[in-house]
């Protein structure tokens, strides 16, 4: 697995800075169900607006519905489906739009995917799986192949599976893969006090 760990100005939490979004998958190491549930429960524990939990995931794993995966990969953009092939398990999450408690629109569902998935990742990487969210898919076309009722706004999907050698990877995407990470500096994203006034 290429171990590209986050440059901190201080010391972070190990599995927080070893989480990086590979693209290198063991086509022939597939996924046991209490890898998939552990990846679930993760994601299930994450926190919501009144303890909503208004994600929903749908788990396509190669290895126990061939079909339900391949449909979730058509919906990739192509550029994804170049290294997302080798993939064992594509998740599609969506956001429910409506609170379950009062019926009422909840502005913050998606905040709380958003966490969910991080959570799932973060436990993926702490298996020493390699987790990669995506926004280059149709959701469209995903919403119609598995049926996802309007209220819910799809957001994104994740390839999981055990790393390979990136040398596997296609050129184009390689050079993607040795990139180095960056992040903007801490004083661009974050203030003190108030708007604008960069942290010291």
């Amino acid at each position: 697995m290429l171990h590209k760990p986050a440059i901190t100005q201080v010391v972070i939490n190990e599995t927080i800075a070893n989480r990086w979004s590979g693209r290198a998958y063991d086509a022939d190491q597939a996924l046991g169900q209490d890898e998939v549930i552990a990846l679930l429960e993760a994601a299930r524990w994450a926190p919501s607006c009144f303890g909503d939990q208004p994600w929903r995931f749908i788990v396509c794993n190669k290895s126990t519905d061939a079909d339900a995966w391949q449909r979730g990969f058509d919906c990739l953009g192509e550029s994804n489906q170049t290294w997302a092939k080798e993939a064992p398990l594509l998740l599609l999450i969506c956001a429910d739009t409506i609170f379950s408690h009062n019926l009422q629109p909840n502005r913050w569902a998606q905040y709380d995917t958003g966490a969910a998935a991080e959570n799932l990742c973060l436990q993926a990487s702490s298996m020493g799986l390699t987790a990669h969210q995506m926004g280059g898919f149709n959701a469209d076309k995903a919403r119609t192949a598995f049926s996802i009722p309007s209220q819910f706004t799809l957001m994104a999907m994740i390839s999981v599976g055990y790393p390979a050698d990136k040398a596997s990877l296609l050129p184009e995407i390689l050079s993607r893969e040795n990139a180095d990470r960056k992040r903007r500096p801490l004083n661009e994203l974050f203030f003190s006090s108030h708007w604008g006034q960069a942290l010291d």
